[in-house]
């Protein structure tokens, strides 16, 4: 799968203009606030419905309007074409695909499977354990409907349990504490198995990256740990009711799950320097990568967002010989990073972006 245009119209501070970006490779150089990365933003948001940079689809506009419209034509593994419209009017989002409206956000993100690399990424490795959730829980929804559903009512759920205790509608807790075990306990499994997977693949990546015989992997500490059957979720949560009525809020579940960065016996984030975290971080996302396509035997689309310039020679060309597996790929670089030549394919595209225009470059 590859996008062959792009159109943007009122999003950020993209010019309205039709952008050829029929190659594997597409290259946007240009200095920092010229809108590289909003071209990116606007490739993620028509593959997802939503943006890697803000919650809020209405702060995507051009300032002073509401409203903004998105579209790409892309073509599958097999040459079919097709045409992908994300309009925002009204406070309202609306997909379309090849003329028909994608209502559920489901249909969406696993038609066009794509992986950014940004800068924010060091937050899976440092940050709070909800990140490092959500980065496992996006790998597993990336392949996996059947997890995307379980998150979705688990979700649901654990709101309705929350409103209860709040109420004092204790009546209520054991059919929800049944239902969410149901689904809490399908996840964990779930995770489970995807973090003894993942770790098949990200330890060795690291120390071929980092050239350092060092054991870093991942650990998934679940909230349930002593319970392995739905059965036993129930009676856990029948034991610490009186636990969470006290707190006003559900006090165990996959929620709370942690996934940790271990560096050995040791917590990583704590005891490795900031290049190392951002090694790491970098290395999240290809083990994604070839994660995926082991899982699914497909290749996904890629944005590379300003995350090679912390890389010396020797890392960064270990590092791009991990991230050869996809079927297009869209990079940015500052004009003063000339290295990306060696990365480019002879007949990439390349663009020097200026002003939220595209100018293309000629050899």
């Amino acid at each position: 799968m590859r996008f062959t245009q792009l159109w943007t119209n009122q999003f950020r501070n993209l010019v309205s203009e039709k952008i050829p970006v029929d190659n594997r490779q597409v290259f946007l150089i240009g200095p920092n606030g010229q809108g590289k990365t909003n071209l990116l933003e606007a490739v993620y948001t028509l593959c997802y419905g939503s943006s890697f940079r803000t919650n809020q689809l209405k702060e995507l506009a051009t300032d002073k309007e509401k409203n903004f419209k998105l579209e790409g034509v892309y073509v599958t593994d097999d040459e079919q074409q097709h045409t992908l419209v994300l309009e925002y009017k009204d406070a309202k989002r609306t997909v379309l695909l090849d003329g028909r409206e994608i209502r559920d956000r489901k249909e969406l993100i696993y038609n066009i499977p794509c992986i950014v690399f940004s800068h924010d990424d060091i937050f899976f490795i440092k940050g709070e354990p909800e990140q490092r959730r959500r980065f496992f829980d996006q790998i597993m929804s990336m392949y996996n409907p059947l997890f995307f559903d379980d998150m979705r009512r688990y979700r649901s759920v654990l709101k309705q349990r929350n409103m209860a205790i709040k109420e004092q509608r204790f009546e209520l807790l054991p059919v929800y504490d049944i239902q969410l075990a149901t689904y809490g306990i399908a996840i964990q499994q779930e995770r489970t198995r995807a973090v003894f997977e993942f770790d098949q693949i990200f330890p060795d990546m690291y120390r071929s990256v980092s050239l350092q015989d060092i054991d870093v992997h991942i650990e998934y500490q679940p909230s349930w740990s002593t319970c392995a059957t739905k059965e036993e979720v129930i009676a856990y949560l029948e034991q610490t009711r009186s636990r969470d009525m006290n707190l006003l809020t559900t006090t165990s579940g996959i929620h709370r799950d942690r996934f940790q960065v271990m560096k050995g016996t040791q917590n990583f984030s704590q005891t490795g320097s900031t290049g190392q975290l951002r090694l790491a971080s970098l290395i999240f996302r290809t083990a994604q990568m070839a994660f995926y396509e082991k899982k699914t035997g497909q290749k996904p689309l890629i944005l590379v967002d300003d995350v090679l310039l912390e890389l010396d020679h020797t890392r960064r060309a270990q590092f791009l010989r991990l991230m050869q597996s996809y079927n297009q790929a869209f990079f940015t670089f500052l004009p003063e990073e000339l290295y990306f030549s060696s990365l480019a394919d002879e007949n990439a595209l390349v663009y020097t972006v200026d002003q939220g225009r595209f100018i293309s470059n000629e050899g």
